[in-house]
C-alpha cells in the first residue's frame, strides 16, 4: 500500500487531490453543501428540469405502478413498456429509425464504440474527447488516431496517413471542459468524402441547441448525415442514463453485441419515465432554452469585462481559464466561502496549464444573484492576480 500513500501525497502536492461535496437539497440554482446555502453554478441541470413538478410527478406515478427496481438486465426481464416509449420518443426527437437506451453515457460510449469497432478498424478521433469515448476506443482494440482539438486540416491529413478499409471520426457535439461547438458540418464532408463511419457524443448539446432542444446535429442540419448519435438522459434531462439513435439495423447490432448493455440491470421506470416527461417539456418549452442561452451570453460578457480570459462559446458552459492548479483550487475555495461553488477543474481532466473554473448555468438561475457572484469573482481574481 505504499506507492498508494506516495501517490496520494504527490496528487495533494500537485494541487490534483479531488473530494466530494455533499448536497443535502435538489438541484437547483440555490443548494444545501453542508449546511450551507450555496449559490451552484457547477451543475449540468441546464434547464432547470431536476426540481420540476411535472417531471417528479411523472417518476413517482412510475414507481406506484412499477415498483422501484427493474429486477433484471434489458435482455431476461428489465424491460418494461416505458423503454420501449422512451427508445421511440428518442428516434423521433433525433430524428434517426431507432434507439437503444444505457445506463449511463459512460457504458453507452463504452457499449457503442467496443461494439461497432475492432483491430481492423481505425478510430480518429478529437483530442478534448470525453474519457469515456477514449475508453471506448482503448477497450475496442481499434487503432487510435487523434487529431487537433476541432482542427479539420490535422484530420485531413491524418485520414490520409492512417485510413483503411474499416474507419470511424468520433467527436464531442459540444466539449464538456471548453463549451465551445464542434465542426460537424466540416467532419460530415470528410467523411462523405472518405467513406467514412461518423459518431457524435450530443450529451451537452440536447436541450440546448437546435430545432425544438434536439441538439448539435439538429442544429447544424445533419440528422441524415451523421451515422451514429448518442447523448445522455442525465443533463439537460434531468434525469440518469444514456443513448445511442442511428440506422435500425445498427441499433439492433449494438443490442446484441454490446456488453455494457447485455450485462447490465435496466434503469428503474421512474428514471424512464422522468426523461420521457423531460423531452416532452423540452419540445414545448422554447422559451426556456432561450432565456438559457441569453442569460450565459450575457454573464459571459460581463466576464470578459472584468478582464478573466473566457473560452469561446455559445451554451451554457462558461470556462474561466486560470491556469495552474493551485490557484484555480485557491480559486474555487474562496468562492465556496463566500456561498458560491464553482468547481476547480484540473490535469487530466484538462491539459496542464489549462486548469478552470468550468461555470455552468441554469435557465432558472436569477440575475442579481449572478451579479452577486461577478463581485465576489473579481475580488477574489484581483487578490490572486488573474485580473
Amino acid at each position: 500500500m505504499k506507492n498508494i500513500s506516495s501517490t496520494l501525497s504527490s496528487i495533494r502536492k500537485e494541487g490534483l487531490y479531488r473530494d466530494c461535496r455533499y448536497l443535502s437539497s435538489q438541484q437547483a440554482p440555490k443548494v444545501y453543501i453542508e449546511g450551507r446555502k450555496i449559490i451552484l453554478l457547477g451543475s449540468n441541470n441546464y434547464l432547470g428540469l431536476c426540481e420540476d413538478i411535472r417531471i417528479k410527478e411523472a417518476a413517482k406515478g412510475a414507481i406506484d405502478k412499477y415498483g422501484v427496481g427493474a429486477g433484471g438486465s434489458r435482455l431476461t426481464t428489465g424491460s418494461y413498456d416505458l423503454h420501449r416509449e422512451l427508445e421511440e420518443k428518442i428516434a423521433s426527437f433525433k430524428g434517426t429509425e431507432s434507439a437503444l437506451v444505457f445506463n449511463t453515457g459512460y457504458m453507452a460510449n463504452l457499449g457503442i464504440i467496443s461494439a461497432l469497432c475492432d483491430r481492423k478498424w481505425v478510430i480518429f478521433s478529437d483530442k478534448y474527447n470525453h474519457a469515456s469515448i477514449i475508453d471506448g476506443c482503448l477497450l475496442s482494440g481499434a487503432k487510435l488516431i487523434r487529431y487537433k482539438h476541432c482542427d479539420m486540416e490535422d484530420l485531413e491529413r491524418k485520414i490520409h496517413m492512417y485510413k483503411e478499409s474499416n474507419n470511424l471520426i468520433v467527436t464531442d457535439g459540444i466539449f464538456s471542459m471548453d463549451g465551445n461547438v464542434a465542426p460537424l458540418k466540416d467532419i460530415a464532408r470528410l467523411a462523405k468524402a472518405h467513406g467514412i463511419v461518423t459518431m457524435v457524443d450530443d450529451a451537452h448539446g440536447v436541450g440546448i441547441l437546435g430545432k425544438n432542444g434536439s441538439g448539435t446535429i439538429a442544429h447544424f442540419n445533419l440528422s441524415k448525415e451523421i451515422d451514429i448519435q448518442m447523448g445522455t438522459l442525465s443533463k439537460a434531462l434531468a434525469s440518469i442514463g444514456g443513448y445511442v439513435a442511428g440506422k435500425k439495423d445498427v441499433i439492433e447490432y449494438i443490442k446484441n453485441i454490446s456488453r455494457s448493455f447485455i450485462f447490465s440491470t435496466a434503469l428503474p421506470p421512474s428514471s424512464i419515465a422522468a426523461s420521457l416527461r423531460a423531452i416532452d417539456i423540452i419540445r414545448e418549452d422554447e422559451e426556456r432554452r432561450k432565456k438559457l442561452i441569453d442569460l450565459s451570453e450575457w454573464f459571459k460578457k460581463e466576464l470578459v469585462k472584468l478582464g478573466f480570459r473566457v473560452t469561446k462559446t455559445i451554451t451554457p458552459i462558461i470556462p474561466v481559464i486560470i491556469g495552474n492548479a493551485e490557484n484555480t483550487v485557491k480559486f474555487s475555495k474562496g468562492l465556496l466561502e463566500e456561498g458560491i461553488y464553482v468547481p476547480a477543474i484540473r490535469p487530466p481532466t484538462v491539459p496542464k496549464g489549462t486548469s478552470r473554473l468550468r461555470i455552468s448555468l441554469m435557465a432558472n438561475h436569477d440575475y442579481e444573484d449572478l451579479k452577486y457572484v461577478l463581485k465576489v469573482i473579481e475580488i477574489h481574481g484581483k487578490r490572486l492576480g488573474i485580473i
